[in-house]
């Protein structure tokens, strides 16, 4: 009977379809923009795998939707750790449940969140017990999570079968503050946790920084920039690559914001969703332009969670425009990229294969899984 840890951080991901960026301390500001908690949502797609092995596992968790209300829903079997909890919760219940837990032996800790859960986490634990983070925060940096929560639960199901899983140290990494107040994406390490490892389940570490490819970047953004239709609307996504389409139209740029562009003038900027889809209504043509995340390969579900479900269905897959350098794919190792968009129906409509920018007149085909 192995004994596992689960916290959940109700509030991860909570900024990113309303533009926000990020969580931590905005959680308020969010609801007030409409977002809804979605993070017992990823947590659930995770241990749904689980459940036919029931038997063979336990939990100890928080009360409340930090993991009672999930795992009570699942019909797992549970013990709640001694720490009431706030309502709403903060990071503090996050650290002291996480001692609780190791305290209780558990055998691996499961969390779900973005890079501020695995910084606290980290704090705690450290290499002490290992632990498996599913993936519900804006924009994931650290390598100690599933690449999706599917495939966080596919580790948890090996582990339960008797699997070979191999346990390896992974980085804690989280946006450096000052410099991302100077729009610079440079992730600093935190520290190292100990994780579970099958294939391809678990993910890189996300490559932050500034590539020197600027050539190539400038030979993608002027092919895009030359196809660019009339009367037509591309809402362009966040990061340095597609930055480089708005310098080649000479407009401003979000960097880590979704920006709207029609007849080649910017018409919105640092959209949320809901500025997306009330734009969708009023232009019947629409195209997204958006990059992969290097060492990763998320298309959606990183840092982009303005392109929701109802957004990309709405898109459709034939009006995506994908860029990247081969530098980038080549990264990859070839493992497929991954769309995490929060529907799983979704993403398996959308598998099969992607056509990726790559420079003026060059294009690859690409597998998305």
């Amino acid at each position: 009977m192995i004994l596992f840890g689960f916290i959940v951080n109700p509030f991860a991901g909570l900024g990113g379809a309303v533009g926000l960026k990020g969580s931590d301390g905005v959680a308020e500001e969010a609801i007030a923009r409409g977002a809804v908690p979605k993070a017992n949502d990823r947590a659930r797609l995770a241990l749904e795998i689980l459940v036919p092995y029931r038997d063979k596992c336990r939990f100890i968790t928080c009360a409340g939707d930090m993991g009672e209300h999930l795992l009570q829903a699942l019909g797992f079997d549970f013990d709640l750790v001694p720490h009431k909890a706030a309502v709403p919760s903060t990071a503090e219940d996050t650290l002291t449940a996480a001692g609780q837990m190791m305290e209780a032996r558990a055998d691996l800790l499961i969390f779900a969140g973005g890079d501020g859960t695995a910084r606290d986490i980290c704090q705690v634990i450290g290499e002490k017990i290992p632990v498996l983070g599913i993936p519900a925060g804006v924009k994931i940096h650290s390598g100690v999570y599933g690449v999706t929560p599917a495939a966080s639960g596919e580790v948890l199901r090996q582990l339960l079968e008797g699997g070979l899983v191999d346990i390896r140290e992974a980085e804690v990494r989280d946006l450096e503050e000052e410099a991302f107040r100077q729009n610079l994406v440079r992730a600093r390490h935190f520290g190292d946790m100990r994780v579970p490892q099958v294939g391809h389940f678990v993910q890189a570490v996300k490559q932050g920084g500034v590539e020197s490819e600027e050539m190539v970047l400038a030979d993608i953004a002027a092919q895009v920039v030359r196809d660019m239709e009339d009367d037509v609307l591309y809402l362009i996504g966040s990061g340095k690559t597609t930055q480089s389409i708005m310098d080649e139209l000479m407009l401003e740029n979000t960097l880590l914001g979704v920006d709207a562009v029609f007849n080649r003038d910017l018409i919105g900027q640092d959209l949320a969703e809901t500025d997306i889809w009330d734009l969708l209504q009023k232009h019947t043509s629409c195209v997204a332009v958006v990059s992969i995340m290097g060492g990763q390969g998320h298309v959606f579900g990183r840092g982009n969670q303005q392109f929701s479900p109802r957004i990309l269905r709405h898109l459709g897959k034939d009006n995506l425009r994908i860029i990247s350098t081969k530098t980038k794919i080549t990264g990859l190792n070839g493992r497929p990229l991954i769309i995490d968009s929060g529907d799983p129906d979704l993403d398996r409509e959308w598998g099969g294969t992607l056509e990726i920018i790559t420079g003026y007149d060059d294009a690859l085909v690409y597998p998305l899984a």
